[in-house]
């Protein structure tokens, strides 16, 4: 394996470098985007309890705000529940703004990987066939062993830099697409919220949605 990632040239040394990086930013979102983490179950009925029962207090929304991203979007409409729908909207928004940045957070750089490395390959390849045609301007096509060795740095450049590229989209775009439905549910959640505790919504709803939550064992 060493001999050849030394064959490929010094251009392996930046996409090698890409595969370290862009597999410690996947390892990462796969763990701060998972589901239980970023919603958890039965939240807004827990809020809506907590409400009908006059518990809800500074506290008790500090504890919903640390509890997930979620619970800081809820939490940012709890802080103004004694005011307007559209203030409680409003709140809900700009925090949810925050959290969507937070959620996105290292997807420019995987991108940016995938984007690049099959470029790091192609710029191998050029300077893989331009020392084969110097190779055959100064010495001709009768040394085959000088010509393999640049043309093996051309191949091996490009199938390295599509090897990084080719993971690293798919899990951008898979990343992209488990934003895009966290955020949807995000957003149904909190107008669930904001309808129940404005009353444009039946409370019974939440209720049993979390009296059908199943009981710890």
């Amino acid at each position: 394996m060493f001999e050849i990632v030394k064959s490929g040239g010094w251009l392996m040394l930046p996409i090698i470098l890409c595969s370290i990086v862009a597999l410690a930013i996947i390892g990462e979102r796969l763990w701060s985007l998972q589901r239980k983490r970023i919603i958890p179950k039965h939240l807004v009925a827990q809020i809506w309890q907590m409400q009908s029962k006059g518990q809800i207090n500074g506290d008790q929304i500090m504890t919903v705000r640390n509890s997930s991203p979620l619970g800081r979007v809820l939490a940012a409409g709890l802080s103004n529940v004694n005011n307007s729908r559209e203030v409680m909207k409003e709140s809900i928004e700009e925090t949810g703004r925050h959290v969507v940045h937070e959620l996105e957070r290292y997807m420019n750089s995987l991108g940016t990987i995938a984007a690049i490395t099959p470029l790091l390959g192609l710029l191998g390849t050029v300077i893989g066939m331009i020392k084969v045609f110097s190779v055959i301007t100064t010495q001709g096509v009768g040394n085959p062993t000088v010509l393999a060795g640049g043309i093996s740095e051309a191949l091996i450049t490009t199938a390295a830099g599509l090897s990084v590229a080719i993971p690293s989209l798919m899990a951008h775009r898979y990343f992209r697409g488990l934003i895009d439905s966290l955020v949807v549910f995000m957003e149904q959640e909190a107008i669930k919220m904001v309808e129940v505790i404005h009353g444009d919504r039946p409370s019974e709803t939440p209720v049993k949605a979390a009296a059908s939550k199943p009981s710890a064992s």
